[in-house]
């Protein structure tokens, strides 16, 4: 007698934060477990963090995001919506996408998908979605939150992966053929991917062929000069070399309107 094998309920562990309407974290349970369900790999710890925000003039107040761990590798997925029903719904639609993304690299069947090829935009992927930073006068914006850590070594190709499966705007990592500081982020202008280091590029990535390299070196500011530097322009970070350690920094701005600081550990 053949008896099938049940995989072990996840425990989705979530967060509400503000006003959040009654019923709504047991919906986002039921609808994050329903995005698990056809995974697999084991599921070591499921997160859910749902935020009304007070302001109801926002377009978008209610955010809703989760953080999978999928036998050791994060997956992230991050929305807004007018609704906090209507965000979960698109959480659970951006976490299935990330999660059949993670699901065919693990397989090996991921050629042209870690890097998106030409009719394959991320724009069509759900960022309109993404919440809204708020608005905060440049003379009120601190650097409120600091991250330091060991960058990895790894190829663009590889980096691109992990920027989206993390549902990040840019990400942080140390090039595997140069050894330099380098980000991949999503170049808005093209709708692609596209690569800065800290170094002057020799050559386009190899394992990338779509992925797109600044020929530009990032400035050698500091971060007094770099938080300058974001206050004048509209981009959402600016990746520079720091000009007292020699390494490449992120100084990017945070939804709630101030500014994050990401830095290589020593």
């Amino acid at each position: 007698m053949t008896r099938l094998k049940t995989r072990p309920a996840v425990d989705i562990q979530v967060e509400a934060r503000g006003q959040v309407p009654r019923g709504a974290a047991g919906y986002a349970r039921e609808k994050t477990l329903a995005a698990l369900d056809h995974l697999s790999e084991p599921v070591l710890a499921a997160r859910v963090k749902l935020t009304q925000a007070a302001n109801a003039a926002s377009g978008r107040p209610a955010a809703a995001q989760a953080v999978v761990d999928v036998n050791g590798r994060p997956v992230r997925a991050h929305v807004a919506a007018g609704t906090m029903f209507e965000a979960v719904d698109l959480l659970r639609d951006r976490l299935v996408a990330r999660l059949a993304r993670t699901r065919r690299h693990n397989r090996g069947d991921h050629h042209g998908d870690t890097v998106r090829l030409p009719g394959d935009r991320w724009h069509d992927d759900g960022h309109e979605h993404r919440p809204q930073h708020r608005q905060l006068p440049a003379q009120e914006r601190q650097i409120v939150r600091h991250k330091s850590f060991g960058l990895p070594q790894q190829t663009p190709e590889e980096a691109v992966f992990d920027l989206e499966s993390m549902d990040y705007d840019f990400y942080l990592f140390a090039d595997a053929d140069s050894g330099r500081d380098s980000v991949v982020y999503r170049d808005p202008r093209t709708g692609y991917h596209r690569m800065a280091t800290a170094g002057k590029a020799t050559a386009e990535p190899q394992a990338a062929p779509h992925l797109t390299v600044s020929e530009v070196p990032a400035p050698e500011i500091s971060v007094r000069e770099a938080t300058e530097r974001l206050a004048l322009t509209r981009l959402p970070f600016v990746f520079f070399l720091d000009s007292a350690t020699g390494r490449g920094h992120v100084l990017y701005h945070r939804y709630d309107g101030h500014y994050g600081l990401i830095t290589p550990a020593a």
